[in-house]
């Protein structure tokens, strides 16, 4: 039953996604054909950019199907980080609009470019408009998925970004305020670049297996340390797989006396793991007696091995 719900839920997100993309397409040609009507080159500039926010929703939604495909011989974890590229170009390609528009703003200072009239507000407001729709069909899957915030960021900046020339636009029409565009413009790139910058860390991070951050592994392995038969464990590696899964690799050594309990001692440390740090899947080797490590060394994460590692100048080997 809950697979079944899963795949409803998935189907509608898609549908969300497709009518999205379908709005965003429509928007950027009526915004090219009101560009080519009112000889505005700005509203032909606005048009590319809104291009790239159905550009974003696109490798969104495609990473989306990608991700749901099941693990195979060549991907043993799946596709599900699929998502995390996609959010990773879409939150790149966010960091090069917002510092284009740092640059335009900069150069619309020096030399001061006039609104070609109150078409480039209207078709702004109509932008805004689809923008909106936009937001209310992504608002929901962004909270879950890293993949689908990174294309409703997007979304936003544009909308912020049909704001701005609709405020900027009425002043300067109404009260000739040339000045405020380029305030305006640097206020929409300072708001992209801060989400963009915010948010590709964990990408970035989960791309290279980092610990997620709600995870303190010390605080892991000593909790795990004090289960009773556990001597020592080391080799510890916690990682995410996906935003939803966390997983850890580690090697448990259980005292003699504790060999026949081996698989209860594992169940235990598997339950803790789950439970206390949100550690769904663990894979734990485990050895029965005395440790490969020095008992100082015994708790440090990704250990120097064997006794005299590390005294030849070199930093040893991290497993």
């Amino acid at each position: 039953m809950a697979h079944h719900h899963h795949h409803h839920g998935s189907e509608a997100g898609d549908r969300r996604m497709i009518w999205a993309i379908g709005v965003n397409l429509a928007l950027t040609l009526a915004q090219i054909a009101g560009g080519i009507l009112s000889g505005s080159l700005s509203l032909i500039a606005d048009a590319l950019h809104n291009f790239s926010d159905a550009a974003s929703l696109v490798i969104a939604a495609f990473a989306r199907r990608i991700a749901r495909r099941p693990s195979d011989a060549t991907m043993t974890f799946g596709y599900v980080r699929a998502e995390v590229v996609a959010a990773l170009i879409n939150y790149t390609t966010l960091i090069v609009i917002g510092l284009y528009l740092v640059y335009e703003a900069v150069m619309r200072f020096i030399t001061p470019e006039p609104i070609e009239g109150w078409i480039v507000v209207g078709v702004a407001v109509v932008a805004l408009l689809i923008d909106l729709v936009t937001a209310l069909l992504t608002y929901t899957m962004s909270k879950e998925s890293m993949n689908i915030r990174a294309a409703f960021v997007h979304n936003v900046a544009d909308a912020l970004g049909s704001v701005g020339v609709i405020i900027a636009g009425t002043l300067i029409l109404l009260y000739d305020w040339q000045i405020v565009d380029p305030i305006v413009t640097l206020a929409i790139a300072g708001y992209i670049l801060w989400q963009a910058f915010a948010e590709i860390g964990g990408a970035i991070r989960m791309l290279m297996l980092g610990t997620p951050p709600d995870v303190d592994v010390a605080q892991l392995i000593e909790r795990l340390c004090g289960i009773e038969g556990v001597t020592d464990i080391h080799h510890v590696h916690v990682f995410a797989i996906d935003e939803r899964l966390t997983a850890m690799e580690a090697h448990v050594v259980v005292a003699e006396g504790h060999g026949e309990t081996a698989d209860a001692v594992r169940n235990r440390l598997k339950q803790i793991a789950n439970a206390e740090f949100g550690i769904a899947h663990s894979t734990l080797e485990l050895t029965i007696g005395r440790s490969c490590c020095e008992a100082g060394e015994a708790k440090v994460i990704g250990h120097r091995t064997g006794r005299s590692a590390g005294t030849d100048g070199s930093n040893g080997h991290q497993h």
